[in-house]
C-alpha cells in the first residue's frame, strides 16, 4: 500500500510537487490545502489557511495522511511542523526553529558565519544610525534588507548612498514592512551569477538536486522589477550536478551541524542562494523550502520516486539516497498576470490551456488560477500559469515550451521571452 499525502500551498510549486509525487510508486493518493484548480485534477483540495498548524494537523488526521509536504515558507515559519510533530505524522519541511534560515536575514547571516561557510560581510540592526554606519563601511553597490518575510520586497539594492538610507527608513522609521523590518541587515554586495542549489535534509546528511537557473527580473534582458520568478531552465552549461557536489561539506553539512548544535536539527528542502564571485562561491541566502519556479523546471527531469525521498527526509536518512535523472533538458516559462509584480485585476477568463497540455512533453502548472462560479478558469493571482517542457536539450524544451505557451491567453497576459535563451 501506498502512503496518502498532502501538499500544504496553492501555488505553482505546490503543483509540480503534487503531480510528481502522483506519478510515484510510494503515493496512492495526493491531497491538497488549500490547493488551486491544476492540484484539484490530482484529488480532493481542502480550503483551509496553510498558516493555521491547527487546521493544517486536523485536516491531515481527518485525512489520514500518511506524509504532509510543507510548499511555501509561510506555514513553516508559522510552525506547521511542530505541530505535525506533536501529532506524530510526518511532515517535509522544517520545524519554525529551523525555518528562521529563511524567516530571519540576520539568523541566517548568524548560522553562515558561526558555521564557516562562505558568505559576505552583514551588519543585523535595529537601530537607524548604526545602519547607516554599516552602508558607510560596504559602499556602493548598497544593499539592504528587510530582516522577516516580505512577500519578496524586503530586498533593496541601491546606487545610491541617499537611496539605501531611503530604504533603511521605509523599515525602521516608515515601517512599511512591518514587523518584518523592525530590524535590517545591512550585506555586502556580492557581484557575480547567482546560482541556487536544493539540498534534501534528514538533519544531518544532504542529497542535492540538479541545479536551475532563475530569472527574477520581469522584463528581457533582466530589466524591470524584481519578481518571484519569471522562468528557469535546467540543465545549466557548466552548473551540472556533478559540478556542485563539493557544496555538500563547504556549505550544507556544517550549517546542518550548525542547527543541530543550536536544537534545530534541519529536515526538509533547504536552498541555498549562492554568487559565484571572482574570490569562490559565496552565500547570498537560505530559503527553507523548494524554490518557484526552478521546482517546475527539475521535477519534470526527477525519474526517481520523489514521495519515497521526502519521506526519507522527514522520517529516517538519505544517507543512501541515490536519484536518477531523465537525460532531457526542461524549461519553465512563466504566464503572469498585466502589472505585475505591481498591482493587475484578477478574475479574468483564460483561455487555452487544455490545447497547451495536449502538446508533447508540456506540462501546465497551475500558480494563481480559480474557477469562478459559472465554472470558468480565471486569473487569481500575479504569477498565473508556469509552462514546463523537456526535450533532449535545452533549445528543444525551450521552443516546446513558448509553443505551448502561445496557445494560452487572457487580458493583459505578460511573459518573458528570453527564458534559456543562452546565445
Amino acid at each position: 500500500m501506498g502512503r496518502n499525502v498532502l501538499v500544504v500551498g496553492g501555488g505553482g510549486r505546490e503543483h509540480a510537487l503534487g503531480w510528481r509525487l502522483a506519478t510515484s510508486p510510494s503515493v496512492d493518493r495526493v491531497v491538497s490545502a488549500p490547493g488551486n484548480p491544476g492540484l484539484a485534477q490530482l484529488g480532493p483540495v481542502h480550503a483551509i489557511d496553510p498558516t493555521d498548524p491547527a487546521a493544517v494537523a486536523e485536516l491531515a488526521e481527518r485525512e489520514r495522511i500518511d506524509l504532509v509536504v510543507v510548499g511555501p515558507e509561510a506555514p513553516l515559519v508559522a510552525g506547521v511542523v511542530d505541530e505535525l510533530q506533536g501529532r506524530d505524522i510526518a511532515a517535509f519541511g522544517p520545524t519554525a526553529a529551523g525555518a528562521r534560515i529563511e524567516g530571519s536575514k540576520a539568523f541566517a547571516k548568524d548560522v553562515m558565519t558561526a558555521a564557516g561557510a562562505p558568505t559576505g560581510g552583514a551588519v543585523a540592526t535595529g537601530v537607524r544610525a548604526e545602519a547607516f554606519a554599516a552602508l558607510e563601511r560596504f559602499g556602493a553597490p548598497y544593499v539592504v534588507k528587510a530582516d522577516g518575510l516580505a512577500g519578496g520586497k524586503g530586498v533593496r539594492i541601491c546606487t545610491e548612498l541617499s537611496e539605501a538610507r531611503e530604504a533603511v527608513d521605509d523599515a525602521l522609521v516608515r515601517r512599511v514592512f512591518g514587523a518584518a523590518g523592525a530590524e535590517v541587515v545591512i550585506e555586502e554586495f556580492l557581484d557575480g551569477p547567482e546560482r541556487s542549489v536544493f539540498g534534501v535534509c534528514d538533519g544531518e546528511e544532504v542529497v542535492l538536486l540538479a541545479p536551475a537557473q532563475d530569472y527574477k527580473r520581469a522584463l528581457d534582458g533582466d530589466r524591470g522589477l524584481n519578481t518571484g520568478g519569471m522562468g528557469a531552465f535546467t540543465p545549466v552549461p557548466g552548473f551540472a550536478l556533478e559540478d556542485v557536489t563539493y557544496l555538500e561539506d563547504l556549505v550544507f553539512r556544517p550549517v546542518l551541524r550548525e542547527l543541530a548544535a543550536r536544537g534545530a536539527p534541519y529536515r526538509g528542502l533547504l536552498y541555498a542562494g549562492l554568487v559565484e564571485t571572482a574570490a569562490g562561491p559565496k552565500l547570498l541566502e537560505f530559503n527553507a523550502r523548494f524554490g518557484d519556479p526552478e521546482t517546475q523546471a527539475i521535477l519534470p527531469r526527477l525519474a526517481s520516486d520523489l514521495g519515497e525521498l521526502l519521506w526519507a527526509s522527514a522520517t529516517g536518512s538519505v544517507r543512501d539516497a541515490e536519484l536518477a535523472w531523465h537525460d532531457t533538458a526542461a524549461v519553465t516559462v512563466v504566464l503572469a498576470s498585466g502589472g505585475y509584480p505591481g498591482s493587475y485585476p484578477t478574475g479574468l477568463p483564460i483561455s487555452g490551456v487544455p490545447a497547451a497540455n495536449s502538446h508533447p512533453d508540456v506540462e501546465v502548472f497551475h500558480a494563481g488560477t480559480a474557477i469562478d462560479a459559472d465554472g470558468a478558469l480565471v486569473t487569481a493571482g500575479g504569477r498565473v500559469l508556469n509552462v514546463t517542457a523537456t526535450g533532449p536539450e535545452l533549445a528543444t524544451a525551450r521552443s516546446r515550451a513558448y509553443a505551448a505557451a502561445d496557445e494560452i491567453a487572457w487580458d493583459g497576459v505578460q511573459r518573458r521571452g528570453d527564458i534559456a535563451r543562452l546565445e
